[in-house]
């Protein structure tokens, strides 16, 4: 569905990814780890075309999208989330998914205001909402949610995008342990009604990545250490003495 193709990128004199090469076939989970600066982030943006590799190339349903934009990628099936609370902290839960349904029905609208008059609208963000355990809080800005919330509605927000794969950076990272597998729960469940085919997420935590992923990549210093199913990264002695630092 996705994948690259030698990828590599350079800040300068920093060589953030070598020659990356992955794969992301349809209905799967893929969890992507490696310690700070291994080049995680930078490939998830390649891969959603908000960086262009310096070299290689990147391919969507063997499409060559390689330099392609964010939101001709968005409209194709490829969508990715973003910390978006932190941009419009003002809006409302229901404002929040309102813009994005509507970006991705393709039609201008000038005011928010406009949107509580569009049924289609209404009840199409009242349903993600829903499948995100966020119908009974539509009316509360986002900079007002707990932290837990504020993930949730930040994958919400991407997914309701109904894009065909889905790219997430670190969707557990600041909450507790409980509400962690809380919303690794409700993605994979709301994926499924959806419609979303597959799952990438760069994730620190290990008890989520061994828990729910179908294969996982490691990098490491900008280049693709190990790529297997949780069983063959847990047994790989490259991976345990560079990343997970003991054998689990």
């Amino acid at each position: 569905m996705l994948r690259s193709d030698g990828v590599g990128k350079c800040y300068g004199e920093f060589r953030a990814l070598g020659s990356v090469s992955i794969q992301v076939n349809s209905g799967e989970f893929v969890s992507i780890i490696g310690p700070n600066g291994a080049g995680k982030t930078t490939l998830v943006n390649i891969l959603t075309g908000h960086f262009k590799p310096d070299t290689g190339k990147v391919y969507f349903r063997d499409k060559d999208v390689t330099g392609i934009k964010p939101e001709k990628l968005c409209k194709m099936g490829v969508a990715r989330s973003f910390q978006m609370i932190n941009i419009f902290p003002e809006f409302t839960v229901h404002e929040f998914l309102s813009v994005a349904i509507v970006s991705r029905h393709g039609r201008e609208t000038s005011l928010l205001s406009n949107l509580k008059h569009d049924k289609k609208i209404n009840e199409e963000a009242f349903e993600i909402a829903t499948l995100f355990g966020l119908e009974n809080k539509k009316g509360i800005c986002a900079k007002n949610l707990p932290q837990g919330d504020k993930k949730l509605l930040d994958i919400a927000s991407a997914f309701a995008l109904h894009p065909e794969i889905i790219l997430l950076d670190e969707p557990t990272s600041g909450v507790s342990t409980a509400e962690k597998f809380k919303i690794i729960e409700t993605l994979v469940s709301a994926s499924k009604e959806i419609g979303i085919k597959s799952i990438v997420q760069i994730e620190h935590d290990m008890d989520i990545v061994f828990s729910y992923s179908d294969r996982i990549i490691a990098l490491h210093q900008g280049d693709v250490l190990a790529d297997g199913t949780p069983k063959e990264i847990q047994n790989n002695e490259q991976v345990i003495s560079m990343i997970l630092g003991k054998r689990r």
